[in-house]
């Protein structure tokens, strides 16, 4: 069965998820949507996505089902719930969340799943707003090989850097070892152009010279321009990623792993949180260093 033909039920229409299911659409999918919030699926229904009342009701009319969400418990709600996906969807189809989720969490769904007779991938994103908008995303993939074969053309359109990492639940842990490196990389991004600026320096004319050599990294490309501009909306969310420092510090205190530098980030963006920041970008972060 060509995958173009299969009916995709895409949950959740928020900076990264509604980019993402406008490109799948602009790809010619067959898209049904939902969203608690159904003003942000608007965009998504004129470009020709079909609302779904509930997810119950978008599970029944779907081949596959991508979901986006904010926190571990939003996906259990999906998923897990009696009004569930696992609960509505047919034998044979598959799921994708695409949440940055706990690990502990994505095995009990894929195990739930696969009795059901029920395909399951996790596939964590990385890469912004601006990954999102452009399909240029890095997906990281845990799941079996064949399921992951059969939708790699759905990752293809909204990604280009795609790994299969292992099985169920090694998708949501290399995301966590992603926001790992993040978390002391944001600090010193923010340390860097505090530095610059305090020197009397352009932090503009320092970042040409910085970013293209040791020191490069996607959040100082990306992020510490805006920072510079005093630009904090959101690509990624404070709040998430605050969730997401939360399960990678979790997990790793499962594998009695020390994170100092994880523990140090959560806390300056916890504090960052509690001023007001929580739906600020990620480079909102600077604030505290100035």
């Amino acid at each position: 069965m060509e995958i173009k033909t299969y009916k995709i039920g895409f949950i959740g229409a928020g900076v990264m998820g509604k980019s993402m299911a406008k490109n799948l659409l602009q790809a010619g999918y067959n898209l049904n949507t939902y969203t608690r919030t159904k003003s942000k699926a608007v965009e998504l229904i004129e470009l020709g996505a079909t609302w779904k009342d509930s997810v119950a009701e978008l599970a029944s009319d779907s081949d596959i089902v991508i979901s986006i969400v904010g926190y571990p418990s939003d996906v259990e709600q999906i998923y897990l719930s009696e009004n569930g996906v696992l609960n509505n969807l047919k034998s044979g189809s598959y799921i994708i969340d695409m949440t940055t989720s706990s690990p502990l969490l994505t095995e009990k769904i894929a195990s739930i799943a696969k009795e059901k007779g029920i395909h399951s991938l996790d596939a964590p994103v990385s890469g912004g707003d601006i990954g999102a908008r452009n399909g240029k995303l890095t997906i990281m993939v845990g799941g079996e090989q064949q399921a992951f074969k059969t939708v790699l053309p759905l990752f293809q359109v909204m990604g280009e850097n795609i790994i299969l990492q292992g099985e169920s639940g090694a998708g949501q842990h290399t995301k966590m070892c992603n926001q790992i490196t993040i978390a002391s990389n944001m600090i010193g991004v923010c340390e860097a152009i505090t530095y610059a600026e305090k020197a009397g320096l352009n932090p503009e004319r320092v970042l040409e010279s910085i970013t293209t050599g040791a020191a490069g990294s996607w959040s100082l490309t990306n992020l510490a321009p805006r920072m510079i501009k005093g630009d904090y909306e959101p690509g990624f969310y404070v709040k998430h990623f605050i969730k997401d420092m939360t399960i990678a510090l979790e997990t790793a205190k499962e594998m009695n792993l020390t994170t100092p530098g994880l523990e140090l980030s959560l806390s300056l963006y916890q504090r960052l949180a509690e001023s007001g920041e929580e739906d600020s970008g990620t480079q909102a972060l600077i604030k505290l260093f100035k």
